[in-house]
């Protein structure tokens, strides 16, 4: 069985399962006994059965009268105006003059739009409730006598748990095996498998789309992302929404105004079937339920798309925004430190250096020397198993390796520190980096910096929130001033405060405030009070902490800051389909109103057209779930989208790569004993790594984006950057060869190769950003155009 049958009868059986569910409700046990008493009266009247068919049809009113009743009582004890009493006093009016054929039609009509209403909110919250259904119950524990089913709230951390395959996983935790294929499409819409190593963290709630795996659990259930996930998406709903606090407005004045109607025609004209008539055209029960239908809907998709939106209130605050509020840290930039670059003291290696750091810091929990060990393994150095291990938090970890005490951490430099000591911390100062200093046996041997690296969708998200109505972008950082200042010129933010505390952050949430409706952006502990002030808070969930989950009023499941931007299109789109569903119905009941004060408009044909009016206004709000589909300048071939992805993954390993020219420049322009080795290193990587992936762009990226971006004569730039890419690698390459003829890098070598490598390193670095801004983008934008 081909994939595309199986998925289409998978759809199919969704389909008569969620069928199956409707009929057993009330609602379509009401539709299925006035259908049928209104088509056997129709059959009895026409076979000269009058009298069998009037009570047929007197049955089906009496029935939706005792649940129409109902239906206003409970509208009243929720403080909410009884609009069904117009239908209570149609059912009864046309039981009182004899009208039984247009009583069954308005029971019909009744049932119809209370199936129809609960088919739609059903169908509008049906992403909000996939959250709710997926949340996991019971989870796998592996103890010495085996793997037991426990219940998921008696798993505590450090618990080791088996995933199997196609099972959820049940809390945050660590992988142990090898490999786990994930699909987090559920939390963050990204319909891609995330490949997950030994040692990546896992997020509850991502389903094993792979082979059965371990977890380490790290946190309870209730501390886990999917939870946080969860208690949010029971409170959404449309209540709070201002659009439906107006159509609760309509309803109170609707219902005086169509008994006064109903009253004046029978007044007038002393004819009760024209009362009666005006009241049948005036049950807009369905009518005003299409407000919320359409809130709920636009709810829904946003949970589609990875925005998890606490309620109506929120997201229509979130349409009438114009500021954003954004931290730095993990917000704008990755958020972990990586972008590693080793720098050794003269007569060291750089490459047996990062080894013999790594090596140490296996044991350390911190975060700096996770991402040492990572840099290790991505340059597939092989570690040695550390000794005599000793760390102290807030300075860095000792160890013996290979014979040797090696400290890696935090040092305080003497006053006669070499130059390249004092040259590392100028440099580390300049690019905001975090250093790891490096001593071998109490001698220091040099250094691994690491930068926390802007994202590389930052510049085109800010832009796609721009476009969306955000008018003023402000970045509130703890950081220094420098590095903040480089980060808003880059990005063009209109304002930069650095050194802002969490009581900082939320004094400027609140005087933005003062200016227009402020969404806040965060992602840590610090953060969680300027998300509570702001008027929209927004939590990255998906590696973010639960304070600020907690205290957000939407989640972003997935890493794309850009999906608020579909959520401010979708609330606005939402609130204008509310809108125009109420006041279009509203103004049809009232013209069908004057028709049937002035006789036009009989009961029974009234009870039809009423009828029509309320499953048109239905079905309008539910093209709030759909959405409009934003245009984009041209379609991009699926194929295209495949390859803009996968030269896109491929930058993010190659640039953590860049930093083997810089290293072999400076190991070449210190003479150190390690500067062969560091130019083999550069040139392996271009000539295996870098110019392939160029090479590939040219010939098989390139071509494929003619269409997308109207002529081929639009990538001719970059060809020309691919072109002198490859000259300075072949120049470095014939450095190469002529140092391993003389054994070393000759004087005469060392100027030119300085230059060349360093030049190269700004070069690729450039190009990659100019390709992220101008070509990968376009992979997002089908993204967001198809959601």
């Amino acid at each position: 069985m081909s994939e595309a049958v199986a998925v289409a009868e998978s759809r199919d059986f969704g389909r008569t399962r969620r069928f199956a569910k409707f009929l057993r409700t009330p609602s379509a046990a009401l539709l299925v006994l006035t259908i049928s008493a209104l088509f056997l009266g129709i059959a009895l009247s026409a076979a000269g059965w009058t009298t069998g068919a009037h009570w047929s049809w007197a049955v089906a009113t009496i029935v939706a009268t005792v649940r129409a009743v109902w239906w206003v009582v409970d509208a009243v004890r929720g403080g909410k105006v009884g609009v069904d009493a117009v239908a209570v006093l149609a059912l009864v009016g046309t039981l009182l003059v004899g009208e039984y054929l247009a009583g069954a039609l308005i029971a019909t009509m009744l049932a119809t739009g209370r199936a129809l209403d609960s088919a739609a909110s059903r169908r509008a919250n049906r992403d909000l409730r996939a959250l709710l259904d997926r949340a996991p119950r019971s989870a796998r524990r592996i103890s010495a006598a085996g793997i037991e089913t426990v219940p998921i709230g008696d798993v505590r951390p450090g618990d080791l748990l088996a995933v199997g395959p196609g099972e959820t996983i049940p809390v945050d935790g660590e992988i142990t095996s090898p490999l786990a294929v994930l699909d987090e499409s559920a939390l963050t819409g990204e319909p891609l498998h995330t490949r997950l190593a030994e040692g990546s963290r896992a997020r509850s709630g991502a389903i094993n789309a792979g082979s059965a795996f371990e977890l380490r659990a790290l946190v309870t259930a209730n501390e886990s992302t999917y939870a946080g996930i969860v208690r949010l998406a029971k409170e959404a709903g449309a209540e709070s929404a201002p659009v439906v606090r107006l159509a609760d407005r309509m309803a109170a004045w609707f219902l005086p105004l169509s008994l006064g109607v109903a009253g004046l025609a029978w007044l007038v004209t002393g004819d009760p079937i024209r009362a009666v008539a005006v009241l049948v055209v005036a049950t807009p029960c369905p009518l005003l339920l299409a407000v919320p239908v359409a809130i709920v809907s636009g709810l829904s998709r946003a949970s589609r798309l990875g925005v998890v939106v606490r309620g109506g209130g929120t997201l229509e605050r979130l349409g009438h925004a114009t500021t954003l509020v954004m931290d730095k840290t993990g917000t704008l930039t990755t958020g972990h430190p990586g972008d590693a670059e080793v720098i050794a003291a003269p007569g060291h290696d750089p490459g047996e250096l990062l080894r013999i750091a790594a090596s140490a810091e296996q044991m350390s929990p911190h975060v700096i020397a996770g991402a040492i060990v990572r840099e290790a393994h991505k340059r597939n150095l092989r570690l040695s198993m550390p000794a005599a291990v000793d760390e102290d938090h807030g300075i860095g970890a000792a160890a013996t390796v290979d014979g040797h005490r090696i400290t890696v951490g935090a040092l305080d430099l003497p006053a006669g520190a070499p130059a390249w000591a004092q040259a590392i911390l100028e440099q580390a100062e300049l690019d905001n980096a975090a250093i790891a200093w490096v001593t071998i046996d109490g001698s220091l041997a040099g250094a691994v910096l690491l930068r926390d690296p802007l994202r590389t969708d930052a510049a085109h998200t800010l832009r796609r929130l721009r476009s969306a109505g955000l008018t003023r972008m402000v970045m509130l950082t703890g950081d220094r001033t420098a590095p903040a200042e480089e980060i808003g010129l880059r990005l063009g933010l209109d304002v930069v405060r650095a050194h802002q505390t969490p009581a900082d952050k939320v004094a400027g949430v609140r005087e933005e405030s003062l200016h227009g409706v402020t969404v806040m952006v965060g992602d840590g502990v610090n953060d969680a009070p300027a998300l509570a002030a702001a008027d929209v808070g927004v939590a990255l969930g998906a590696r973010g902490s639960t304070a600020s989950s907690e205290a957000a009023d939407i989640v972003l499941t997935s890493e794309r800051i850009d999906r608020l931007a579909d959520a401010m299109d979708i609330a606005r789109h939402s609130r204008r389909i509310a809108l125009q569903s109420a006041t279009v119905g509203m103004g049809l009941s009232l013209v069908a109103m004057v028709f049937a004060a002035f006789g036009f408009l009989p009961p029974a044909p009234g009870a039809l057209l009423q009828e029509g009016i309320d499953v048109a206004v239905i079905l309008n709000s539910l093209r709030a779930i759909r959405g409009r589909s934003r245009a984009t300048a041209a379609p991009v071939p699926t194929t295209t989208v495949a390859l803009l992805r996968q030269f896109s993954h491929e930058h993010e390993s190659l640039r953590e790569k860049l930093s083997l020219l810089p290293e072999a420049a400076r190991a070449i322009s210190h003479r150190s004993s390690g500067a062969l080795s560091a130019l083999l290193a550069a040139d392996t990587f271009l000539v295996q790594e870098l110019l392939p992936h160029e090479d590939a762009e040219e010939t098989a990226l390139y071509p494929e984006l003619a269409a997308p971006l109207g002529s081929g004569e639009a990538t001719t730039a970059m060809s020309g950057t691919h072109v002198e890419m490859a000259r300075l690698a072949r120049r470095i390459h014939a450095h190469r060869k002529a140092a391993e003829a003389a054994g070393t890098i000759r004087q005469s070598q060392v100027d030119d190769l300085v230059a060349t490598l360093y030049g190269l390193h700004a070069l690729a670095r450039l190009h990659f950003a100019q390709e992220e801004e101008n070509y990968f983008v376009l992979a997002l934008e089908d993204e967001a155009s198809n959601a």
